[in-house]
């Protein structure tokens, strides 16, 4: 699986995201493209990783591995509701103005920090932390 593989760009760029950060080793994403785009790929996160599972899918002769036909979309294995990360794409400076990532990470960043709240927390409970085991 491509958010699985060891040194891949997907990796790192998966793992940042789940902190809320884009890895400062790899070119940006710059959104969609338009007249004065900023200097970065011209894609964004989502297409980006959907892209990749896509093209993870297609099985070739000159490939060493492909991921399983029967695998969830990539948003499902990472536990990301895609209508949350619509909602967020659209949202997301509004709704996020300090840490971002599951609600564990937050606390503990917040406590590492010596930081007793951090705006948008509930919002990352609801769109970026796992939900309860069952």
């Amino acid at each position: 699986m491509p958010e699985t593989s060891e040194h891949t760009s997907i990796k790192k760029r998966i793992e940042a995201a789940k902190e809320g950060q884009q890895p400062a080793s790899l070119f940006p994403f710059a959104g969609n493209p338009r007249s004065a785009i900023p200097e970065g790929l011209p894609l964004g996160l989502q297409d980006y990783l959907e892209l990749v599972d896509w093209s993870g899918r297609c099985l070739r002769e000159d490939k060493r591995g492909a991921i399983d036909q029967k695998a969830p979309p990539i948003l499902e294995r990472l536990q990301i509701d895609p209508r949350h990360w619509l909602y967020l794409n659209r949202n997301f400076e509004s709704r996020f103005r300090s840490l971002v990532g599951a609600a564990h990470s937050v606390r503990a960043a917040c406590e590492h920090l010596g930081k007793r709240w951090a705006h948008g927390i509930r919002d990352c409970e609801r769109y970026f932390s796992p939900p309860p085991a069952s």
